[in-house]
């Protein structure tokens, strides 16, 4: 994000709880912790001199971008210390589960999955926008033919199996991603 001219900060809701991953099994209370962290993050960058706190954006991948589906849904976490007035401008979600946001969001999301993701099927975010249909703000669902979870990352390029799903880097596709993902902030961040 940094190369792209965006200032980032990266949020480590694993290590700081000494979690090593969660692949395996649900953690509800994980998820709700990592809302709060990533509020954390939007209130912390908010106070920066350098950052306009009207363009902050979330992102996340997998899990983190069930979360940040979770923040742009009309039914998000509040925490103490962020005023009221403040919230993300934008989420940008990879490969999330689509059904645990809610079918009203109150930003523009962007969502980039896989046609062949087994792990957080392409369908589930296709029926979660057939729910949704024109209600809320904006969403854009972008499904890359034949890639796979994980597509963005080049450390599964041999293609991987882990927890019982296939990871497959697809430079095409993560390209293609991340170039979504500009125009769509760029937009964002221009209003």
């Amino acid at each position: 994000m940094t190369g792209l001219g965006y200032v980032s900060l990266a949020v480590d809701s694993f290590a700081t709880r000494g979690i090593k991953h969660t692949c395996d099994k649900p953690m509800p209370a994980l998820m709700l912790a990592r809302q709060g962290d990533a509020l954390g993050a939007l209130s912390y960058l908010s106070k920066l001199p350098f950052v306009d706190p009207q363009r902050i954006a979330v992102l996340g991948a997998s899990m983190g971008g069930m979360v940040a589906l979770q923040l742009a849904s009309t039914h998000h976490l509040e925490t103490f210390d962020a005023p009221r007035d403040l919230k993300f401008k934008a989420a940008v979600s990879y490969y999330p589960l689509c059904g645990v946001a809610s079918e009203e969001l109150i930003v523009p999301a962007l969502i980039l999955i896989g046609e062949l993701d087994d792990w957080t099927p392409a369908r589930d975010c296709e029926l979660w926008m057939k729910r949704r249909a024109g209600r809320g703000a904006p969403v854009k669902l972008v499904v890359y033919p034949g890639a796979y979870h994980a597509f963005n990352l080049p450390a599964f390029a041999d293609g991987r199996e882990m927890f019982g799903h296939w990871l497959k880097y697809d430079g095409k596709a993560a390209r293609r991603a991340v170039e979504e993902m500009q125009s769509f902030l760029a937009a964002q961040f221009s209003r």
